[in-house]
C-alpha cells in the first residue's frame, strides 16, 4: 500500500482534473448533445408508461426471462415485428446532480487508485516524465473507453455514442498521464 502514501498526490489531483475535463465536455462541448434524441411520439410513450408505471431500472422489450424463451414462437415474432427496445427508468424529478457529481469523482478516484496501482509497480519512484506518461496515459484511456465497448456490442449503444465517449476517454487519459508524469515522486 506504499504506493497510495507515495501517490495519494497525483492520484487526487488527476481525479479532480479528470471531473473538471468531464463537466466541460457535457456542459460546453456540443460532441455529446448527439447522444440522445426524443422519441418521434415521446408524449403517448410517457403517457402510456404513467398508467402503470415501472420502478426505476433497466428493461428490455419485449422481455423474455429466460434464453429458452428466445425459441418460443410468440417471442420470436415480437422480436420480429419490433420495435426491441433497452430503456433505462430514472426517478422522477429533477436529476439530483450532487450526488451523481459526488459518484463521478469518487470513479475518477478509483481509476486513479488502479492507475498509480499500476504505474508504481511498474515504474520506480525517479522514472522520467514521459515513462511514467506513457504507463498512466494508456491505464486511464483503457479505464475511461474499454469498458463502455460492450454497451455498443450487446445493449444497442449507438457506436457514434461510444466514439465520442473514447474521445473523452483519450483526453481524461492523457491528463492523467500528464498529472502523474508531472507530480510522480523524484
Amino acid at each position: 500500500m506504499e504506493f497510495l502514501t507515495q501517490l495519494m498526490l497525483p492520484i487526487v489531483v488527476s481525479a479532480v482534473v479528470v471531473f473538471i475535463l468531464s463537466a466541460l465536455a457535457w456542459t460546453v462541448m456540443p460532441h455529446h448533445k448527439k447522444d440522445f434524441t426524443g422519441l418521434p411520439n415521446a408524449d403517448a410513450v410517457q403517457a402510456t408508461m404513467r398508467q402503470n408505471p415501472p420502478a426505476p431500472g433497466q428493461y428490455a422489450v419485449p422481455w423474455v426471462a429466460e434464453m429458452r424463451g428466445m425459441e418460443d414462437p410468440a417471442v420470436k415474432e415480437k422480436m420480429m415485428q419490433g420495435p426491441r427496445a433497452y430503456i433505462t427508468v430514472v426517478p422522477n424529478g429533477m436529476p439530483a446532480m450532487a450526488p451523481m457529481m459526488a459518484q463521478s469523482v469518487v470513479f475518477y478516484l478509483i481509476v486513479s487508485v488502479f492507475v498509480a496501482y499500476v504505474s508504481w509497480h511498474a515504474l520506480a519512484p525517479g522514472a522520467e516524465y514521459l515513462q511514467v506518461f506513457r504507463i498512466a496515459g494508456t491505464t486511464a484511456s483503457m479505464a475511461y473507453i474499454m469498458a463502455t465497448v460492450p454497451e455498443s456490442i450487446w445493449f444497442g449503444r449507438p457506436w457514434g455514442n461510444f466514439g465520442r465517449q473514447a474521445l473523452d476517454g483519450l483526453v481524461f487519459g492523457l491528463a492523467t498521464a500528464g498529472v502523474f508524469g508531472w507530480l510522480w515522486p523524484r
